[in-house]
């Protein structure tokens, strides 16, 4: 019996050991006095904006630390000041009114409420490509009330808005420039991150010259997943972010001790959307019977991790403000593997009786160790029923493609929003108009109906395979105290020492 929380030797080691060559250091090359150094999975991009749609690991990383969004995360996971250093709701819940503290852009213009609310307007904006978009329809307006008060005013309440306002891809950045709490200046292939000076200190040489303490610093290298582990095995690093399943197998070659491992237990989509409905995939019965026939257990144990739970709902067990329902499971979720197997195969069966042929099915998968481990373990179930299939990188066209996704807040309508008529997804009408329908809804009762009514609509139309909760990982040395596991996943840099910066 392997004791919980351990990390097993996974099935498939595919070919990250031999990608990943690392050699063995008994110490750290830098004092404790040294800056923190992080090692990111992924390019970093000094210029990468909201804007311009997903942010990677290392991007998020690097804005959140430079140009936080009215509130921020801290390294538990919870609600901290950023660029609003107080907040206040009214007591009907759609009136969110936050002072802004004293600060100044990289230019050194002073950040006024004005400047705040056209950035956010223009987040939300119909044409804007920002990844939270959608997140928020209940917002009515945004409007600054005085240059350091600014108003966000909703349609109905809506209690998770700053979880979603605390995002890193909700910074406040104006024109490429940040406000803070750390400033960035890159050396070399690294971006060196030191606090920014208080703006109301009584002795601005004192307050640069505290900012410039190496101690309290932060050097972030963006690289390889091999590479990244190769500096913290190496001492070259005192923490490795940006980890995800698609990379976990880099970790399990790399030797590092499993107490080094974080994995945060954080809610959210990991499993395939369908992205089209001809052919075999048309009917409601045969996406059901593709969603039947996958193992979960069995795939998620290839990767050795006790901590990556299967999931087999739409959407994540969260803890709902409002008191909507649970997550509804599926029929044939009482079934063991076998008995869904044996079902979805007389589904399958019964279409090619009719004499109807199944083309493989397209799947994209990011083309990496674990998205290969993936494809492998779908491909063989999928097989086994008589469906053939075949991996496709994740920009290719697709009949299937992985969403790897955590909740940004505790909405029980997010995931039903997420899986439902977007880019990458099927459409359903029915679903699409009750989901609507509980986002206007100001009556906790009846939204929460809306809510199950339009969960049941979606599971009989199946646009979705869910597997297992989305998988998040960092390394950690003994010296990042603040870098934690929590439920969202968020290790913001200015605190993955306890003391923040």
């Amino acid at each position: 019996m392997t004791a919980p929380g351990s990390y097993r030797r996974p099935i498939i080691r595919m070919a990250a050991a031999a990608s990943l060559m690392l050699s063995v250091s008994s110490c750290g090359l830098f004092g404790e006095r040294g800056p923190v150094r992080i090692a990111a999975i992924g390019a970093i991009n000094p210029a990468a904006s909201p804007l311009n749609g997903e942010l990677s690991a290392t991007n998020a990383a690097l804005l959140d630390a430079t140009s936080q969004g009215l509130v921020s995360y801290d390294g538990g996971g919870q609600i901290d000041t950023g660029l609003a250093d107080r907040w206040t709701v009214t007591t009907d819940g759609r009136s969110y009114i936050f002072r802004l503290r004293e600060a100044k852009w990289s230019n050194g213009r002073k950040v006024t409420a004005q400047d705040v609310a056209a950035i956010l307007r223009t987040y939300v904006a119909p044409a804007s490509r920002h990844m939270l978009k959608s997140d928020f329809p209940e917002i009515e307006t945004i409007r600054a009330m005085t240059d350091t008060v600014i108003e966000i005013r909703l349609s109905v309440p809506q209690p998770a808005i700053l979880e979603l306002l605390a995002q890193p891809s909700m910074a406040i950045v104006n024109k490429g420039m940040g406000w803070g709490p750390m400033r960035a200046r890159r050396i070399g292939r690294a971006i060196l991150l030191s606090p920014v000076p208080d703006p109301l200190a009584e002795d601005p040489e004192a307050a640069e010259a505290a900012a410039n303490d190496p101690a309290a610093s932060i050097e972030l290298v963006g690289t390889s997943p091999a590479g990244a582990l190769a500096r913290f095995k190496n001492g070259y690093a005192d923490g490795v972010i940006g980890g995800r399943f698609s990379t976990l197998p880099y970790f399990a070659a790399s030797n590092i001790g499993r107490s080094r491992l974080v994995v945060d237990p954080a809610p959210g989509l990991f499993g395939l959307s369908f992205v089209r409905a001809e052919g075999f995939l048309a009917t409601d019965t045969n996406r059901d019977a593709l969603a039947r026939a996958i193992r979960r257990e069995r795939l998620i144990e290839a990767f050795g991790l006790t901590e990556w739970q299967p999931q087999v709902t739409l959407r994540p067990a969260v803890h709902t403000p409002d008191g909507g329902p649970t997550p509804l499971m599926p029929a044939w979720a009482a079934y063991d593997d076998a008995s869904r197997q044996t079902q979805a195969r007389r589904v399958v069966d019964a279409w090619r009786a009719a004499g109807r042929e199944i083309e493989p099915i397209r799947i994209a998968v990011p083309d990496s160790p674990g998205g290969r481990i993936l494809f492998a373990y779908v491909a063989a179930d999928f097989a086994a029923i008589g469906v053939p299939s075949r991996r496709v990188n994740m920009a290719s066209t697709a009949d299937l493609r992985l969403i790897d996704e955590v909740a940004p807040n505790d909405d029980a309508l997010w995931a039903l929003r997420r899986l439902s008529c977007r880019r990458d997804t099927l459409c359903n009408r029915e679903a699409e108009g009750l989901i609507d329908q509980a986002m206007r809804n100001i009556d906790v009762g009846q939204r929460g109906a809306q809510l199950g009514d339009a969960e049941v609509v979606l599971s009989r139309y199946t646009p979705f395979i869910p597997l297992a909760t989305p998988l998040r990982w960092s390394v950690a040395a003994q010296r990042l105290t603040g870098l934690r596991a929590n439920g969202r996943a968020q290790h913001p840099l200015n605190h993955v020492i306890a003391a923040p910066n």
